[in-house]
């Protein structure tokens, strides 16, 4: 890992062993970018890889010569209306009118680690020597404006994280209307864009496209990063698939209204844009004042989607992710929500505990309905005290009966929301966003509190702090059910209404921080109904995210398998939920809920009292074999292997570290008639090692069980006495362990020990 500057040249490099990331200083001040890629040896002088031609009607910047434009030339962090066309990475207004800005090269810095960004989630170290960090000073001289741009490239991951700062050191007030995290200009537009889009229910559908002139985009202007597109894209080679071939990926570290543009100009030049949505956004800077953009960090693999998507599990899992549960298995849950809505007494919840108890679960969660009066939807958000209709002896006396059963207990909140039917908006009525004399849109009979006013805040922080400090709560899970409308703040100037909602953003990822401070034990997960706000700015404040509102077992095969694309198994909560299915009203198995929910933090929503003996035995059964596990799943590499968008079936394993061992997911969703043969090919093995699958009898080399497949054919294949379930929505799970690791084992528990001994010896 390196961050080299060449003087003579002015060129910089940053590289580790798999990425090098190369610009200049150009001849007017301003920065050029050079090349992004797989790793290249450094020298003094990459400028061949800046090209300069002579083409009519674009504006050049030096008189007498045409071969210097800005419209021509690829930068880090280009403006608009200085001679380059096309979309810029920020924009400023003076005080006179004009939109015109250049920042120029003043000075830069290189050192060891990462800073903090203030107030904002971001990547870290734990070491200094993990990471090197450019920044780079840029000023506009005529507004008196500075420009700070920060790079960091990680010692042990393909990935650089950037972000921008903007510090008026001039004497004008100026106005920040746009701010991305990161720009980069590609030479070609040979890719194809990834993204993850979807809806309520249906989150995270993986959709490819090819790129062409013109643009493409993600974006979100709801106030979260929603349900519709996640903050997330990739550039593909057109070769490129799950396991080889060129990704460029881009994640923002963000959980508020954000843009990921893709331009491609008429020259085949392509134009990468995350950050902040601009629509709604403007940010006054008073003299001796900043704005510091989110983080956006961008992950080269030459090894495909697998590859890229690696990266970011591991560094979001252990360089993201904080807190005392960053690297802990996760309890296994039951959440009564399904099984009771709003309806429920604390006996009815201590039934459903004692039950989870006695079948192995691990943590108890109460959901909505604890609170003020809330019997429906309509009522007592923003009153977070307890019922004590439903709960006589409070959330302490329910907490210290489900800990006398040895669980752990959770509970459900929703700080950012209030009914109008509620004592929190009777006494505070000007703390809900919305224009006086306007009327509001409502979601799910709820408002918005405004949370860029601290006192709001504090407020929820306080009461919902006194709830934490007088019972014993292990686990929040924390909702967000209402997109943000009608978003303006009551008594505030106009001037501060373009920053309402970043500042909103910033309240919310306060009151995290304040939480998680003050409760470093509590396993917080976050919640927008379901995945309306699962992006990296929330793990960082909350490891792991309920996945979606929708927990039918076939329809979360896409939904894992899209969200798996960013996001580590570690992060994804999944559950076993009732059949039929209170979203699709689809009946599967036990079994195949079971083994989808497997690959996540595993969980059940649904009332185990009204089970059989027979599937509570089965329940039984599965939290054992989740247990024995979660750690594999929670740290191993996982590999995409058959995609649900592309047919009836979907497939993925995930893969120790040290390749001892895997666990593999294969899913039908509907059985064909006399189909044919089918093969599980599996990856990330070693390919010397012999591995005992479960399932099978006798043993299997790494290299067979990746390139000949593990045979699956069944009774639908036309292959009779197989003892595999037949019919649709069916699910299969194997086990791939090395022998040799197997021996050590059963030697630990006194079996094979001769065996043990002489595989010992020959060590």
């Amino acid at each position: 890992m390196s961050i080299v500057y060449h003087e003579k040249t002015r060129e910089f490099h940053l590289y580790n062993d798999k990425i090098s990331y190369i610009f200049q200083i150009m001849r007017n001040g301003q920065l050029g970018q050079l090349y992004t890629g797989a790793r290249l040896r450094d020298r003094e002088d990459f400028s061949h890889l800046s090209e300069l031609g002579f083409r009519d009607m674009a504006p050049c910047v030096y008189e007498g010569d045409r071969f210097f434009s800005l419209e021509a030339l690829r930068q880090e962090y280009p403006a608009y209306g200085t001679g380059d066309m096309r979309y810029p990475a920020y924009e400023l207004l003076r005080e006179n009118g004009s939109r015109l800005s250049g920042f120029v090269y003043q000075s830069h810095r290189i050192y060891p680690g990462k800073p903090k960004l203030p107030g904002l989630p971001a990547t870290y170290v734990e070491k200094e020597n993990e990471a090197e960090t450019l920044e780079i000073t840029l000023k506009d001289e005529l507004i008196g404006t500075e420009l700070i741009l920060s790079y960091t490239i990680y010692e042990a991951f393909p990935a650089v994280c950037r972000n921008a700062c903007f510090r008026q050191t001039g004497e004008e007030t100026v106005v920040l209307d746009e701010a991305m995290s990161l720009s980069l200009d590609l030479p070609d537009r040979d890719y194809d864009l990834v993204t993850l889009t979807g809806a309520w229910a249906r989150e995270r559908y993986v959709r490819t496209e090819h790129l062409r002139e013109g643009a493409q985009e993600v974006y979100s202007m709801r106030g979260h990063s929603s349900h519709q597109f996640n903050p997330f894209l990739a550039l593909k080679r057109p070769n490129a698939d799950e396991k080889q071939g060129e990704v460029l990926g881009f994640s923002l570290v963000y959980s508020g209204n954000f843009l990921g543009k893709v331009n491609v100009d008429t020259y085949g030049v392509t134009r990468v844009l995350l950050g902040i949505h601009p629509e709604g956004f403007s940010w006054t800077l008073k003299p001796g004042e900043s704005f510091q953009t989110p983080e956006a960090v961008m992950v080269y693999s030459s090894e495909g989607l697998s590859g890229m998507s690696q990266t970011f599990h591991k560094l979001y899992r252990t360089r993201l992710c904080r807190g005392s549960w960053r690297d802990k298995v996760r309890p296994v849950l039951i959440n009564n929500w399904e099984a009771t809505f709003m309806n429920f007494t604390e006996e009815k919840i201590l039934n459903i505990a004692r039950t989870a108890a006695d079948l192995g679960v691990e943590l108890m969660v109460l959901d909505d309905g604890w609170f003020g009066k809330r019997d429906d939807a309509t009522s007592s958000l923003g009153d977070w005290y307890p019922d004590l209709s439903k709960l006589p002896e409070g959330i302490t006396g329910v907490a210290k009966k489900v800990e006398a059963l040895g669980m752990k207990f959770g509970l459900w909140i929703e700080p950012e929301m209030v009914n109008h039917e509620s004592r929190l908006y009777r006494e505070h009525p000007d703390w809900l966003l919305g224009e006086p004399g306007r009327p509001q849109c409502h979601g799910r009979n709820q408002f918005v509190l405004d949370y860029s006013k601290p006192e709001v805040v504090k407020g929820i922080g306080d009461m919902i702090a006194k709830v934490l400090r007088e019972a014993p709560v292990s686990y929040i899970k924390w909702d967000m059910n209402r997109s943000m409308s009608e978003v303006f703040s009551k008594g505030r100037d106009a001037a501060f209404q373009g920053e309402v909602f970043h500042r909103h953003m910033l309240g919310i990822y306060s009151l995290y921080e304040r939480l998680i401070t003050e409760f470093p034990d509590i396993l917080f997960e976050s919640c927008a109904s379901g995945g309306a706000r699962f992006d990296p700015g929330m793990l960082y404040y909350a490891p792991q995210t309920w996945t979606s509102d929708n927990t039918d077992a076939v329809e979360r095969l896409r939904i894992q398998y899209g969200t798996s694309v960013v996001y580590p198994l570690s992060s994804m909560g999944c559950h076993v939920s009732v059949a039929p299915n209170q979203q699709t009203h689809r009946n599967t198995s036990l079994k195949t809920r079971g083994e989808t929910a497997l690959f996540g933090v595993f969980g059940y929503e649904l009332d185990l009292n009204i089970l059989t003996e027979e599937e509570k035995e089965e329940v039984r059964q599965q939290i054992r074999f989740v247990k024995e596990h979660r750690k594999l799943i929670m740290t191993g590499n996982f590999y995409r292997l058959i995609s649900p968008f592309e047919g009836d079936e979907a497939a993925w394993v995930v893969v120790s570290e040290d390749r001892t061992e895997a666990l593999a997911g294969y899913y039908r969703q509907r059985q064909p008639a006399n189909g044919c043969y089918q093969r599980l090919r599996l990856s990330g093995l070693d390919p010397e090692a012999e591995y005992q699958v479960s399932g099978f009898e006798g043993s299997f080399y790494g290299d067979e069980l990746m390139q000949a497949g593990l045979v699956t054919s069944d009774e639908a294949c036309g292959v009779s006495d197989t003892g595999v379930p037949q019919g649709d929505y069916q699910s299969r799970v194997f086990y791939p362990e090395k022998t040799l690791r197997k021996i050590f084992f059963h030697a630990k528990h006194g079996k094979y020990k001769n065996l043990f001994m002489k595989e010992r010896t020959k060590l």
